[in-house]
This record gives structure tokens, sequence and C-alpha cells, in this order.
């Protein structure tokens, strides 16, 4: 797909160095233990309820994410709020990994790529990771400078308390909707 504002398409797939020239970002939230509650948190990054469930307007393509869906995430309300265009670039679903990555397209306010993950380890402790790079594309994210960055880390520990807690109510047999 031509429309991605940066050349390092998958960058986040897998681990180990990120793209250099941008602001990187990797952050870790234990979820909780056992297969139900991956299972959760897995279909919930899958189907974009985490983003919904943290207060992020998102609308998809698809219902699920899968290679070249395209996404708008809205943030900010009304006039205030800023479009996001992003595409999805990998997914994964394996018995002790899930989760997906997607990159902005061409008039998202930020350029590079954004993933989230969902790992089964082998202790059956549940983790979600968020891996990131970007730097700005819009005169406004950079003005607005450390302001960004920091958005950012906020975003990705908010998902991850959503998370924590979808995970928990699936451990207590509520499922999704608990």
């Amino acid at each position: 797909m031509s429309d991605f504002s940066y050349p390092e398409v998958g960058a986040t797939r897998e681990p180990g160095p990120l793209p250099s020239g941008y602001t990187h970002l990797r952050h870790r939230t234990r979820l909780g233990d056992g297969a139900a509650a991956f299972v959760a948190a897995a279909e919930a990054v899958l189907t974009w309820r985490m983003h919904r469930a943290a207060g992020v307007g998102l609308t998809a393509e698809a219902e699920r994410a899968a290679p070249g869906v395209r996404v708008r995430v809205v943030l900010g309300l009304g006039p205030l709020g800023v479009t996001a265009p992003c595409a999805v670039v990998w997914t994964v679903e394996e018995p002790s990994r899930a989760g997906f990555g997607y990159g902005t397209l061409r008039g998202h306010p930020e350029c590079g790529e954004e993933s989230f993950l969902v790992e089964l380890a082998d202790d059956a402790s549940v983790w979600f990771t968020v891996t990131a790079f970007s730097r700005p594309a819009r005169w406004y994210t950079r003005a607005a400078g450390p302001l960004v960055p920091l958005f950012q880390r906020l975003y990705a520990r908010r998902c991850g308390q959503v998370l924590r807690r979808l995970a928990a109510a699936a451990g207590q047999g509520r499922g999704l909707n608990g």
C-alpha cells in the first residue's frame, strides 16, 4: 500500500531495534494469568474493543484487524477532534501471541507505526505490549513538542488498564461484556 507516510512499514512486527529518527515507545503491562485472560485480551485487541473501551473514537473497514484494513482514529471531541487515518500492516494470531500493528497514512498528524501485542508466557502470565515509533507530520504536532510522546505513553497505559479489566472479567466468567 503506497499511502503509508513512512518507509519502515512493518518495523514493529519483530522485537529488536526500532528505526532511528523517531521517538520510540515500548510499554508493557501484566494483564493476569491463564488462557481465559489471554483469549479475552487477544479478542479485545483484534476486534478494536480495547481502543473503543479506552475512549477513542474508531471506525474500521472490518470488524477484525487484518492486513490492509483501514482505520480512522478520532482523538478529541467536536471541532477539536483530530482524525488519524491508519492501515493495519500485520497481524498475528497464534496460541500464545495475538495482535496487530498499524501504520500512519497520509493525513495522519504523526508519521510512524504502532503495535498492540498480547502474549501468554510459559508461566501462564499474560502480557500486553505497545511498541511504537513516530515523529510529527503536521505543524501542530511539531508545536506540541514533548506533549505528544507523553500522550502516547498515557494512552498505552490506558490500553493496558482496559485490557487488564477485560481479562479479569473473563477470569471471573463474565466474558468480554463484563
